[in-house]
């Protein structure tokens, strides 16, 4: 067994996606299936590495900045209750019915009116939208937010978390 000297650097905790590169474009396969695009709606892969030691689970908020909501932005992804244990989310795992995801977790109603992975759907002729990928190391086994918004969900995830990773896609469409 392996063991760190006192003092030794940790490894930085990591999120990164065999289909998104940092701040590269979205594939079609993610991209929304309505609103005027066509694409799968086929969440990416995720995998992380160097969690916080004290991590209890993790929360996984998918968000575009960009959008134009007077601010707000336009949440497309929440998960919750991601065991301490994983490091991955497969390929698809953001199906609205929860049954890609590992056991326990718990998907919130994104602003597309339900659960599950809504692809990235910009209006046509904006300009490339950001669409962060922010995963939260909690202090929590679990958050209780059953029914919540997802803004309130994401207050209750930053409330807990003692670390976070981010990787940022992006995704724009011509007129």
């Amino acid at each position: 067994m392996a063991t760190r000297k006192k003092g030794a650097a940790r490894a930085q905790f990591e999120l990164m996606s065999p289909d998104i590169r940092p701040n590269g474009p979205i594939a079609m396969e993610q991209v929304y299936n309505g609103f005027g695009c066509s694409g799968e709606n086929v969440s990416p892969a995720l995998a992380w590495s160097g969690a916080p030691e004290n991590t209890k689970s993790f929360a996984l908020l998918v968000h575009d900045p960009d959008a134009p909501t007077g601010g707000a932005g336009w949440w497309h992804w929440l998960v919750v209750n991601i065991p301490a244990s994983a490091n991955q989310l497969r390929k698809n795992a953001g199906k609205s019915d929860g049954s890609n995801l590992p056991s326990g977790c718990a998907q919130i109603d994104t602003d597309f009116g339900g659960p599950g992975w809504g692809g990235p759907c910009p209006p046509a002729g904006d300009k490339p939208h950001r669409y962060n990928f922010t995963l939260y190391a909690l202090k929590v086994d679990g958050l209780d937010v059953d029914g919540a918004s997802a803004a309130l969900a994401a207050y209750m995830i930053n409330a807990n978390a003692i670390g976070k990773a981010k990787l940022t896609g992006k995704f724009g469409r011509k007129k």
